[in-house]
């Protein structure tokens, strides 16, 4: 990983390490927008299509029911998505908004009520490796809130199998529709619906750029299908001072490098730490893993970034603006207060970032690419959506009315005033009659 000294850099050169490896959209776009035509003009033929050309399989049928299929998992791989399912459940459950409600002023009451979006589309990535974490993070909030229709869509494997821990989750977060997909084309077949798939109002998941780009075309077509978030490649940033453990640090390190070439990871330590310590141990826990390939390549985009002190090395993040930050420094719980822009957090030596993606509650959907700045995560209130209610009374029509017409008077807008000016009449002639 190249190194960095923050004071020695300037603003310009702060701005650059806080932008990610660009991505080509205009070419991406470019490959997508037909699949999604076809899609929409073919519906299953073309998922079949897409699917067979690109991952080798050609899925019949197109979509399944996982009640009707049977699960082969073991006890412990059970007990490990119930326990995970049940703290996801849990932490989410408690986000259900109630009824908010209130008099503005006399006679004039305002409400917002939640509702949940009806329709939802649940993309869980395959690629390199399924994501059964996925499948928990998107289905029960989807769940919770009560959306009615929730598709989920996922590549099949070479022998045209689902993940048998996908369709485990989704037989308990109520999905009756799974279509065995995925890429740009899966995207497109829950935004138009085909003979198979049933179309969905909001799409939910994050994917390579083909699916990025998808749902981004989509969005902004005549699908009338909303998105969850822009998400680029994932990414943390590990913040950590002389008390951190070389070990745990590296290891946080590789836990997002190994989830792809194109991942990021950005260490920003203080100067009293031991850089080379985690630099010996990125290189030894490297050597043994698995993925070690994809993991070192994300670090060869990535970087070490010496800063005076933890304040610094804080604002630099909130610049950052991570997916993942994790704080691995003597005064973390401090530093999380000072948190302005990030994905999610991880406080403290014991908090791996890998107990948020599976297991301790929050949702691991969340913004990357710097999004973070205006974008939250994945939460209940992703699918559900606010609606506004209010009730005038005639003495709040009184008091509130003549505002109301000199402020339509002012736009030029009569038949807005109107609606008000006829009404404070009918109260007017009312009076006279009850005198």
């Amino acid at each position: 990983m190249k190194k960095f000294i923050l004071s020695t850099l300037t603003e310009k050169e702060k701005e650059e390490l806080c932008k990610r490896p660009k991505m080509d959209f205009h070419s991406v776009f470019a490959q997508v927008q037909p699949i999604l035509d076809d899609v929409e003009q073919n519906g299953d033929s073309a998922i079949r299509k897409y699917t067979k050309k690109f991952d080798g399989i050609d899925p019949q049928p197109v979509t399944v029911d996982p009640a009707g299929l049977e699960v082969k998992l073991s006890t412990k791989v059970k007990n490990a998505i119930d326990r995970a399912m049940n703290n996801i459940f849990r932490f989410h459950r408690e986000q259900m908004s109630s009824i908010l409600e209130v008099e503005t002023q006399q006679g004039v009451v305002c409400r917002r009520i939640a509702r949940p979006i009806e329709r939802v589309g649940l993309y869980i990535p395959g690629g390199t490796a399924p994501l059964p974490s996925t499948a928990m993070m998107l289905g029960i909030p989807a769940l919770i809130a009560g959306c009615k229709t929730i598709v989920m869509a996922t590549p099949p494997d070479k022998e045209g199998n689902l993940p048998e821990s996908v369709v485990y989750i989704a037989q308990k977060t109520g999905v009756k529709t799974i279509l065995k997909a995925g890429g740009a084309q899966a995207i497109a077949a829950m935004a138009f619906g085909t003979e198979s798939v049933p179309g969905v109002d909001k799409i939910f998941g994050p994917g390579n750029q083909y699916v990025t780009a998808a749902k981004m075309l989509l969005q902004n077509s005549d699908a009338m299908v909303a998105i969850d978030l822009p998400a680029g490649p994932s990414e943390v940033l590990v913040i950590a001072d002389k008390y951190a453990d070389p070990a745990f640090v590296a290891s946080d390190l590789l836990s997002q490098a190994e989830h792809g070439s194109d991942s990021q990871v950005v260490l920003v330590v203080t100067n009293s730490t031991d850089t080379e310590a985690i630099t010996s141990e990125l290189k030894k826990q490297l050597d043994k893993l698995p993925r070690r390939a994809y993991a070192a390549q994300a670090l060869e985009k990535s970087y070490i970034l010496i800063t005076n002190d933890t304040g610094e090395a804080i604002e630099f993040s909130n610049q950052y603006a991570p997916e993942h930050l994790i704080i691995n420094t003597e005064d973390a719980d401090e530093l999380a207060e000072k948190v302005m822009n990030a994905g999610s957090v991880f406080i403290g030596q014991w908090t791996p970032e890998s107990m948020g993606d599976y297991a301790s509650g929050t949702n691991h959907t969340l913004p990357t690419y710097g999004y973070a700045k205006m974008y939250s995560g994945v939460n209940l209130h992703s699918f559900q959506k606010f609606i506004t209610m209010q009730k005038i009374s005639e003495q709040g029509l009184k008091n509130l009315g003549p505002a109301v017409e000199t402020l339509a008077k002012l736009e030029g807008l009569d038949a807005h005033k109107n609606a008000v000016s006829l009404r404070l009449e009918k109260l007017g002639e009312k009076k006279k009659r009850e005198k």
